[in-house]
């Protein structure tokens, strides 16, 4: 009995380890850059701004063994409020490659070499929007906007939750990518393969000024 009890614990804990974080999360739609438009500010727009300070960049990459937690820890970004209105507004984010930062320094080390990021040729992602529409479902808000990685440009689209009150706005999100849709193709070992999905955290809480 104590044998069964101890192989079904096993079992349990390695299906536990071997969880694709990935599995449960909306998954970001994934398309051709699309035209982003007059770059200047939208007319009217109040700029809040986004940085460490108040935000944050996560993520959640995983092999077939187990998951690693990471974040970028320098970025920059602004949120053009717009009517006070999500749908009027643009968000746009640039984040600094090589600051990235895991849960194992040699990993933290390895995702900056061309296996990975490649964070000398490729030093900046960068995010635009160029739509945000309400929704029923997964949040108050569907954002679309280019994001570029690792040298490739694509349109994406996730869910989000936007809140706009008199001293901030919040934007919280939470979905998956395909990191071979950026061409990050490196599998890992043989014996303990990357997953193709990353979740992608983004926490931000942008201050309106007074």
């Amino acid at each position: 009995m104590r044998i069964t009890y101890l192989l079904i614990l096993s079992v349990a804990l390695l299906s536990f380890a071997c969880a694709n974080p990935a599995a449960n999360k909306p998954k970001a739609s994934v398309s051709n850059a699309a035209p982003e438009g007059n770059s200047a500010k939208p007319a009217g727009a109040e700029t809040l701004t986004i940085s460490p300070d108040n935000s944050k960049v996560d993520f959640v990459a995983a092999k077939v063994t187990r998951s690693h937690n990471g974040s970028f820890k320098r970025f920059s970004g602004a949120i053009d409020l717009t009517n006070n209105k999500p749908e009027d507004s643009r968000v746009s984010l640039d984040i600094e490659a090589n600051s990235i930062e895991t849960d194992e320094p040699d990993l933290t080390k390895h995702l900056q070499t061309p296996d990975f990021f490649d964070v000398a040729k490729f030093p900046k992602a960068t995010f635009v929007s160029t739509k945000i529409e309400p929704t029923t479902s997964g949040g108050t808000h569907n954002i679309t906007g280019n994001f570029e990685l690792h040298g490739i440009k694509k349109a994406i689209t996730f869910p989000a939750t936007i809140q706009i009150t008199p001293d901030n706005v919040t934007v919280n999100a939470e979905f998956a990518i395909n990191r071979k849709d950026w061409g990050l193709l490196y599998p890992g070992k043989a014996d303990d393969l990357i997953r193709d999905g990353v979740v992608i955290k983004l926490t931000v809480n942008a201050p309106r000024k007074k």
